[in-house]
């Protein structure tokens, strides 16, 4: 298995709460070689606080000067974003997005963007990477409905260790992984994967992916957009599908890990999940479609990004304050790529 080392740059942790200082962000305090940025929103207790945190309030927030600032809806999971831009202002090279309710495991450690992991072979279409990592029935949120059986009971690898160079790593969460509410009404149990090494998705390989415990180079960093004006449980999802085509042109790609973090889950309402996932189902695999043959190879990462949005404009999957929010994003990232 590839070494597992603590990178020498200092990473950001990235985290939205609404709830009082959660275990799991008080464990990223303890864990990480660097900053924990928390960002709040109108529910969030007025009183938070937790010494080492760089908590972003609600008054904070309204001060600052991104132009994101005047298009970002509140009481929105999205709200994460301000805090992207803040770990982007203190010049990280890597960024880790997760939630209030995932703690890192023991000993936390990150792989390098590049080195020799196992990589699917090119234009297999979907892959269902959690069978990767286990043997028994378990599939990611997202992944389209249809290719499930074939995924789950008949999946057969072909891989060969390649020398590659990663976008982000999706890292795999025990306890409680993100699957979607179908697999959550059918299966209930607690869940462990395998430790095994690594699996890198090669063009035109894809699987879905999250914002539960996920980690972004600064070569990707554009691509931490996260949708505002598609339902809640669609949002990261429509991200990871447009994110790996996009990375594909730039010639990185997105790879997965064994388990780093456990997630002990906020409630959920499931039937409520489940509509807000409806998206997911019907719309995963034409999202695919859309960013491959939009994408252009001579394009960098934000022009595709924006291209890709385009086109899923005209096909009516996200609505027209979405293009609004984008602009202002690429427009608050490129300053502060500029001034790295």
């Amino acid at each position: 298995m590839p070494a597992m080392h603590r990178n020498p740059l200092k990473p950001a942790v990235v985290i939205t709460t609404i709830q009082s200082p959660t275990p799991s962000i008080r464990k990223w305090l303890r864990t990480i070689n660097g900053r924990v940025i928390v960002v709040a929103d109108c529910k969030t207790p007025p009183d938070w606080m937790l010494e080492g945190c760089d908590f972003l309030s609600v008054r904070m927030q309204q001060r600052m000067s991104f132009h994101l600032q005047r298009f970002l809806p509140w009481n929105h999971y999205c709200r994460k974003m301000i805090g992207y831009l803040v770990a982007m202002e203190q010049q990280t090279d890597i960024i880790i997005d997760t939630d209030d309710d995932n703690e890192p495991l023991h000993p936390y450690a990150l792989l390098p963007q590049e080195g020799m992991y196992w990589k699917t072979a090119e234009k297999s279409g979907f892959a269902n990477v959690y069978r990767w990592f286990s043997d028994l029935w378990i599939w990611p949120r997202g992944f389209p409905l249809r290719h499930l059986v074939s995924s789950v009971f008949r999946y057969r690898w072909d891989v060969r260790k390649n020398n590659c160079r990663i976008g982000l790593w999706q890292g795999l969460v025990d306890g409680d992984p993100d699957v979607d509410a179908v697999y959550r009404m059918i299966v209930r149990r607690e869940f462990r994967f395998h430790r095994r090494e690594p699996l890198v998705l090669a063009k035109g390989t894809i699987c879905p992916i999250n914002s539960q415990n996920t980690i972004f180079f600064r070569d990707a960093f554009a691509l931490l957009y996260l949708p505002a004006f598609v339902s809640f449980r669609f949002t990261d999802i429509l991200r990871g599908l447009v994110a790996q085509p996009v990375l594909w042109a730039a010639d990185l790609l997105a790879g997965f890990t064994a388990p780093t973090a456990f997630q002990l889950r906020n409630p959920h309402n499931l039937i409520q999940d489940f509509r807000s996932e409806i998206p997911c189902f019907l719309h995963a695999e034409k999202v695919c479609r859309i960013a491959v043959e939009t994408v252009r190879k001579q394009d960098g990462i934000a022009d595709n990004l924006h291209r890709v949005y385009e086109a899923l404009l005209k096909h009516r999957i996200v609505r027209d304050p979405e293009l609004r929010l984008l602009d202002a994003w690429l427009e608050d990232y490129a300053k502060l790529a500029a001034s790295v």
